[in-house]
């Protein structure tokens, strides 16, 4: 039987073509092995370290929840958790190389409110969309505080409300970049003390702890960031809290009013998470497997006291919690972008 008289280009791509496919298969077979054989205890996982990409610089929030969790998991994984600071533009060149990662396990991401939903939803060219990744689980929440440094001449929100409104653009604050909620913060609080988007100038800084050392040195006037940024700080009168966007004032700051208590509510919705996230298309098994390990992580006294000094709120969820928390979040700044007709660029 002859073949037909394909031209010498599609000769040439036969072997290209099959090639392709045949690594298809492998890839599909692989990822099919990996989940039955978890499933069925006969495929180690992990089988090397695991990566875990932080999208923001050392010292910041994510940072800090990477390495709490760190040793504990490490134990339960049987390789090394290797965290990877991967920081720049607010959190998408991290994420979005853990999107572009292979789905076997070995890379995940620590994924912040800001990086994983504000700028999806706010930022048109975000290279991702919220649900573009394996939700694994929630692990924390990260109060907000807006502090000034102690030697400050602001001491209540009124003061710097007062401030602000006499020097319009003359003050500054720090942030984590376009989009994070130490951009967010302040914007919606300026838009609730009916002083504009340009009220103070935003300084942007490669993480949270930047940006809070830099009220504390002075260079910026103020910052709304996320309590584990500042605890230690504050704790130590370095740094003054004039108000926070829980509903319940925290324990550890007793005499700092609530957003709702400073005449500013609608702040309340802006709070900060961490989760962990994969690559899309993470198998079944991977993502159970990690979400027991994250729920050990819940009842270990070790991990709970180390996140609560942090000055974030231990609150483990499932993946199915964890994607329903999310989305509701999305549609928390959906909400608020048309609110403050804010694009990100």
């Amino acid at each position: 039987m002859r073949l037909p008289d394909f031209s010498r280009a599609a000769r040439a791509a036969l072997p290209l073509a099959a090639d392709r496919t045949r690594r298809a298969g492998l890839q599909a077979a692989s990822a099919l092995a990996l989940s039955l054989g978890l499933a069925a205890g006969a495929v180690a996982y992990p089988d090397k370290p695991v990566t875990l990409i932080v999208p923001f610089g050392p010292g910041g929030d994510a940072d800090i929840a990477a390495r709490i969790l760190q040793p504990l998991v490490q134990k339960a994984l049987g390789q090394p958790l290797v965290i990877v600071n991967r920081a720049g533009a607010s959190g998408s060149i991290g994420s979005q190389a853990v999107r572009q990662a292979p789905a076997d396990g070995h890379t995940l991401l620590m994924a912040r409110v800001g990086s994983q939903v504000v700028l999806p939803v706010l930022a048109p060219k975000t290279p991702y969309r919220w649900n573009d990744f394996t939700l694994i689980g929630l692990t924390e929440l990260n109060p907000v505080v807006c502090a000034v440094r102690s030697e400050s001449p602001y001491r209540t929100l009124k003061d710097l409300s007062d401030a602000l409104r006499a020097k319009p653009g003359k003050l500054n604050y720090s942030s984590s970049g376009q989009g994070t909620i130490l951009h967010l913060g302040p914007q919606l609080l300026f838009d609730q003390l009916q002083l504009g988007r340009e009220a103070a100038v935003q300084v942007v800084y490669k993480s949270g702890s930047e940006a809070a050392m830099a009220v504390l040195s002075g260079d910026v006037d103020f910052s709304c960031g996320n309590l584990t940024s500042m605890a230690g700080t504050l704790k130590a009168g370095r740094l003054r809290a004039l108000l926070t966007t829980t509903p319940e004032r925290l324990k550890d700051l007793p005499d700092v009013p609530t957003a709702r208590e400073a005449g500013v509510p609608a702040l309340e919705a802006i709070i900060g998470w961490t989760a962990l996230y994969g690559p899309p298309g993470l198998p079944k098994a991977v993502v159970e497997q990690w979400a027991q390990w994250l729920q050990q992580a819940a009842k270990d006294p070790a991990w709970i006291s180390a996140t609560e000094r942090a000055g974030s709120i231990p609150r483990v969820m499932s993946p199915a919690d964890t994607e329903r928390f999310v989305a509701e979040q999305v549609g928390v700044y959906e909400r608020l972008g048309k609110s403050l007709n804010l694009t990100l660029e």
